[in-house]
């Protein structure tokens, strides 16, 4: 890695460190300061946005270290998001369980339900595997409408009671803003140091050939179910996220299209990456937004009855060719066009 002259790193902590100088440390301070400054200059409807986009980074983590660093496919993570919702809401509503304490237990809850789900990844891959976890992301919604709906609330749903500090009611977007964006960067720090650690290391192992990790003495049975359990319980924290930022849940918030455009999100962003994830939520969710402005200026050109099917249609469209284009232009996504930002201002204005 290219380092700024004079930069020589003396210690193997030095060396290993995530934030390594002091110019680095000076811009991560002003740049939490800024990031926590952002309620004060932003419009109540932008906040809403910027929440969504947290709650998205966390759940994003979670694929990203199933899919981005194990190599194993999910295309269920909708589902284990909502599991994390509704255990979350459940508690509260039916069991009375301080929110403080009901999320926790949902994330751990959800991160088991992950390990179950996770099972057949110790025979299967690929396709098969990812037929696995897509049959999850059909049996949980349905088992939340069809099981006990009478405490579910089935397809109706449920309502979310805000959490409280001290007396202090979380419900508007400033409070929820620095609820969600402190869990993402303590996520985010969290996924970096895990990329760091031996875990980490195996988790890539496993994705660049499980052989021979294996016979270098990983227990991949053991990495991959952690694997699993890293990335529902994230997802389970952002169900938890999710459930209060919206005040109500309900099934059709999980459904398989969120679940697919987290794996768009993964190639846009940069599978492995962490500063990925956080491209690949801003742009996709980002994106999102300006199609729902602009598909009803785009239908406007045309009748009634196809400006309706242009509208309904527009986003998935666009949201494809974004992703086939990242997958033909630059398969390794944000991330990677970063970091040849970085190496060419680091170089300039030397060409090599």
């Amino acid at each position: 890695m290219w380092r700024p002259s004079g930069a020589i790193d003396d210690t193997y902590k030095k060396d290993m460190a995530i934030v390594r100088t002091k110019t680095h440390w000076s811009w991560l301070v002003v740049g939490l300061i800024l990031l926590y400054l952002v309620p004060f200059f932003v419009s109540a409807v932008a906040l809403n946005t910027v929440n969504y986009i947290a709650i998205t980074i966390i759940a994003l983590h979670g694929v990203n270290i199933l899919t981005g660093m194990t190599g194993l496919i999910t295309l269920g993570h909708a589902s284990f998001i909502a599991v994390g919702a509704y255990l979350m809401t459940l508690m509260v509503v039916h069991l009375n369980i301080n929110f403080w304490l009901a999320a926790p237990i949902a994330v751990l809850l959800t991160g088991l339900v992950g390990v179950i789900v996770g099972l057949p990844s110790l025979r299967i891959k690929g396709f098969y595997l990812a037929m696995a976890t897509l049959a999850a992301q059909f049996i949980i919604p349905w088992l939340i409408v069809n099981v006990r709906s009478d405490l579910t609330g089935g397809t109706d749903g449920l309502n979310v009671p805000p959490p409280s500090i001290g007396g202090f009611l979380l419900t508007s977007q400033t409070s929820l803003f620095y609820l969600c964006m402190t869990m993402a960067v303590l996520v985010t720090f969290f996924t970096a140091n895990l990329k760091r650690s031996r875990f980490g290391r195996a988790f890539i192992s496993i994705r660049d050939n499980d052989l021979a990790a294996e016979i270098m003495g990983i227990a991949i049975v053991r990495y991959k179910l952690l694997s699993f359990f890293l990335c529902s319980a994230y997802a389970g924290l952002a169900g938890v996220l999710y459930a209060v930022w919206m005040r109500g849940i309900s099934p059709e918030h999980f459904d398989l299209t969120e679940s697919v455009w987290y794996l768009g999100m993964l190639i846009v962003g940069g599978m492995g990456s962490g500063i990925g994830v956080v491209f690949g939520a801003i742009i996709i969710r980002g994106l999102n937004i300006v199609v729902l402005y602009v598909a009803p200026l785009v239908g406007g050109f045309f009748s009634a009855a196809t400006a309706t099917a242009i509208e309904l249609g527009f986003g998935p469209l666009v949201f494809g060719l974004v992703v086939m284009g990242f997958l033909i232009y630059e398969p390794r996504g944000l991330a990677m066009i970063w970091e040849r930002f970085k190496a060419f201002y680091r170089l300039w204005p030397f060409s090599y």
